[in-house]
């Protein structure tokens, strides 16, 4: 599976994408919710709390393992996907939309242009 070229990936394999609202999005990609087999609990960072870029500030657990997940830039979490409390799976079923984990306020306007392309991700840590 590719990942979509509407977003920027990190080689934690976290995905970014940017919102109108000048937002982001993060989640982890295909490549990672397929190592680590099916979700069955995620943690997700209170809404409100201030981030450093590469900061782990998520979990992610499966059957197999528990990972961290980590801050992709430097901001402030703005919005959890509750419903994941419910359905970790979601993640493993559709990770690039409704297994979103969380939305940030970027610190600064450049806090994304240290991250991958799709393709170098695809070529990279996502191979």
């Amino acid at each position: 599976m590719s990942s979509p070229a509407d977003r920027q990936y990190t080689e934690s394999h976290e995905w970014v994408r940017a919102n109108a609202d000048g937002t982001v999005t993060v989640g982890i990609t295909a490549h990672a919710q397929d190592a680590l087999g099916e979700l069955v609990y995620v943690e997700l960072p209170e809404a409100g709390r201030k981030l450093g870029a590469g900061e782990a500030c998520a979990v992610v657990e499966s059957t197999k393992a528990a990972s961290d997940v980590y801050s992709p830039i430097q901001g402030e979490v703005v919005t959890v996907n509750a419903a994941l409390g419910d359905a970790p799976q979601t993640v493993n079923s559709d990770p690039f939309e409704a297994g979103w984990l969380f939305t940030l306020k970027p610190a600064s306007a450049e806090a994304l242009s240290g991250l991958l392309s799709a393709e170098a991700y695809d070529n990279g840590p996502g191979a």
